[in-house]
């Protein structure tokens, strides 16, 4: 990890603000559609949360670009399959890629809103199921009211990994890093752990009762 970092904080140290551009363009382009399956977003995003607890970038402003390029990113990828409709779904370059086109639809109607929330944890949809949306036609009202929610967990999720374990390698050295932006960290991770395990306990509880809801409804035809 050291070796790989410290290149790594030598160039932002001097470029601070290129670091925070390429965070936003790296969540910006995760959600593009074919381009999010190639670019490494979620691994950069990652490496510069890293550099948080050394001074070298700030808390907010990482988060703020991350979460700023993703909604970015899913806004355009929404729009574009709202004004195209299900013929971009066939256009280039998704018809080169027929397979997860078809996935991730299957994957939408299986969730419903849901899917649009889903899915920005989730690699191979996240770049396809925005679009999917808007070409599906989802009203946009609903669109934002599931998608701005799943961007303001997904950069404290994908930032405070990285920030969380070299805050932990500062203490345990005793390498010189910032107390008053590691305890903003050590907050959110655990604000974000918390919202993490009610939406998973969420889910188990609404997949149980459509569980015996299905069969009832199927009895009952």
């Amino acid at each position: 990890m050291t070796t790989f970092l410290d290149p790594l904080i030598n160039f932002v140290s001097a470029h601070a603000w290129l670091a925070y551009v390429t965070l936003f363009l790296a969540a910006f382009l995760e959600a593009v559609p074919v381009a999010g399956s190639l670019v490494p977003g979620s691994t950069i995003i990652v490496a510069m949360g890293a550099l948080i607890p050394g001074g070298e970038l700030k808390l907010w402003p990482v988060l703020a670009a991350a979460a700023g390029g993703a909604l970015l990113g899913d806004s355009s990828a929404y729009w574009l399959g709202h004004r195209r409709q299900r013929a971009i779904l066939a256009a280039w370059p998704l018809s080169r890629y027929p397979g997860v086109v078809e996935q991730s639809e299957a994957f939408f109607h299986r969730w419903g809103t849901l899917a649009v929330f889903f899915a920005r944890f989730v690699p191979p949809f996240r770049a396809f199921v925005p679009l999917i949306a808007g070409a599906l036609d989802m009203a946009p009202a609903r669109f934002y009211s599931i998608d701005i929610p799943a961007v303001l967990l997904y950069a404290p999720v994908h930032v405070l990994p990285g920030a969380l374990a070299i805050s932990a390698l500062h203490q345990y050295t005793g390498l010189p890093y910032h107390h008053h932006g590691a305890r903003h960290i050590w907050i959110l991770a655990v604000v974000g752990g918390a919202l993490i395990l009610a939406l998973a306990l969420w889910i188990i509880r609404r997949r149980r009762a459509n569980a015996v809801i299905e069969p009832a409804a199927k009895s009952g035809t």
